[in-house]
């Protein structure tokens, strides 16, 4: 399963990639633009989510838009998740754990040219 190296290296990979780290959580910008990033479960998340709330390293991404975040979330429940938070928002959760690499890699690279400058 997938690592925060893996994000790294993937995200590092791809043109006009910075990495930040702020108050201990790091993120990927693309134009300083964000796209992919650690999201640790908040207060009202974990309320909000119940025991349903996973444990374990989070990511959020991108995504082109509502659609593709539907998509995703009917696509493996063990993989991809919401909070409030993030209704009506382009992005979604993902349990790092639990996605293969490969699977990984290709919602970075979305998630990249959700955010990148059109050439």
């Amino acid at each position: 399963m997938a690592t925060w190296d893996d994000v790294h290296r993937i995200a590092t990979s791809m043109p006009d990639v910075t990495e930040r780290v702020r108050e201990g959580v790091v993120d990927w910008r693309v134009e300083d633009k964000l796209f992919v990033w650690e999201r640790p479960l908040r207060k009202t998340d974990l309320s909000a989510l119940g025991a349903a709330a996973p444990s374990g390293p989070i990511l959020a991404a991108r995504v082109p838009d509502l659609g593709a975040k539907e998509a995703l979330l009917a696509s493996d429940h063990s993989v991809y998740f919401t909070t409030p938070h993030f209704h009506g928002y382009p992005a979604i959760l993902v349990r790092l754990e639990h996605i293969e690499v490969g699977e990984l890699e290709e919602l970075i690279v979305e998630a990249w040219h959700a955010r990148a400058r059109r050439r």
